[in-house]
């Protein structure tokens, strides 16, 4: 690829270091750096929109704020006139993308993919403006590959290439069983960017194989290669482990506004800064400000959080929203007031129920496991008092109030 940054004028090299800037901005790598500038260089010389690349596997629908840290990586791109290229992996998903997994992954149903796709779309446009993304379905030009073309696209690598993957050859040094098929992931995968002629690919760090791969084949085929943009993993409330859904330390973009913000809450201190870099809207200026006065301590840490806690409400919910989820904060748990807003439940149950099962049938727990945790780590309160006793029988009252951790509340009505 010709040089382009040279030709550029004083104008457009200003505009250049901008875009790098704010591309750069909260990345964990750019394979290769150099490449990337030259590729905006390329698209302000020619007046040509770059072509960004997401796959997705559509195997678990419900987006948290780990997802959308890619998600707002690519809404820089497209507010700066880039075009984003979504590929929702119905052929690649029925294989399962086999990163990090010690076993291979249960295939999809074409039933099960497009429904988990369309649950997508509805979320990304929370972040994304979806009338100006391209959407393409990997089964358009990947279900048609004939035998010769699925041997070809297999001779690009050799099995050594493929098994430096850390869990294949994890899987392998303990014998562990590796699927043919899961072998052709990373390939099918690299292949949506040889078919799209993607300029530049985003993927989470956890990616790397699989997106580099894209640009291996891209040279393969004859094709200009990729850039990949690798994103950090962002860490869940507990800030240690990855936030998912199935760790319970994740705040959903669909989840209540009061709900957001109380999550918001608890995020550790530390994580403040790589927040406000990843999850947030807010300018390259605005964060770096944030974050130099977190180091100065001239804002707290809870001054942060309500911030944030308002900001992230604010993108998903809207600013009235926003305020009001702050304002319910500050009475329900700065305050010990209770909401005025309980969810009531009609209760046609038994007139004395155990504890253990009153939460699992109000749906305050999902069983009765995490509800005796939660009795012994003091997080359920009947009318305000603490439930110490796990063999409790409660005697049903009309207007009793159950809570259940500092957020959730029902009012049983008789």
């Amino acid at each position: 690829m010709e040089n382009f940054i040279e030709k550029l004028s004083e104008a457009q090299k200003q505009e250049l270091e901008r875009q790098y800037a704010i591309y750069s901005n909260g990345v964990q790598e750019i394979v290769p750096a150099h490449e990337l500038k030259n590729k905006i260089a390329k698209s302000l010389f020619t007046n040509q929109p770059l072509k960004i690349k997401l796959g997705l596997d559509p195997s678990a629908p419900d987006v948290h704020l780990g997802h959308t840290v890619v998600l707002n990586k690519l809404k820089q791109f497209q507010e700066n006139g880039h075009t984003i290229q979504l590929i929702i992996g119905d052929f690649t998903g029925k294989i399962g993308d086999p990163t990090g997994k010690s076993v291979a992954r249960k295939q999809l149903t074409d039933e099960e993919v497009k429904h988990n796709a369309k649950t997508y779309f509805e979320q990304f446009g929370k972040i994304l403006d979806m009338e100006k993304v391209e959407l393409y379905y990997n089964s358009k030009w990947l279900s048609p590959l004939n035998l010769e073309d699925i041997i070809n696209l297999a001779a690009s690598i050799t099995v050594a290439r493929l098994l430096e993957r850390n869990d294949f050859s994890e899987r392998l040094a303990t014998g562990k069983p590796i699927s043919l098929h899961e072998f052709f992931y990373p390939l099918m995968q690299g292949y949506d960017s040889v078919m799209l002629e993607s300029d530049i690919e985003l993927g989470g760090n956890d990616q790397h194989f699989n997106v580099l791969m894209g640009r291996h084949l891209q040279e393969y085929f004859g094709k200009e290669k990729q850039v990949v943009v690798l994103l950090p993993l962002l860490e869940g409330l507990d800030g240690v482990e990855k936030m998912s859904k199935s760790k319970g330390n994740y705040i959903g973009v669909d989840e209540a506004p009061h709900e957001m913000y109380g999550k918001t809450m608890s995020i550790q201190d530390e994580m403040m800064g790589k927040y406000f870099d990843l999850v947030t809207d807010f300018s390259l200026a605005e964060k770096n400000e944030i974050k130099e006065k977190l180091e100065s301590g001239t804002l707290h840490p809870r001054d942060a959080k309500m911030l944030l806690g308002r900001t992230i409400v604010r993108m998903y919910h809207g600013e009235e929203a926003s305020i009001h989820a702050e304002e319910h904060f500050k009475t329900v748990f700065q305050k010990g007031i209770l909401p005025t807003d309980i969810p009531e439940v009609t209760w046609t149950g038994e007139e004395s129920v155990p504890v253990i099962d009153l939460l699992v049938q109000l749906d305050l727990q999902k069983s009765k496991g995490e509800a005796r945790k939660m009795i012994q780590n003091g997080g359920v309160k009947i009318n305000g008092e603490k439930v110490e006793d796990l063999h409790l029988l409660l005697a049903i009252e009309d207007k009793m109030i159950v809570q259940v951790g500092k957020r959730k509340f029902v009012r049983i009505k008789k």
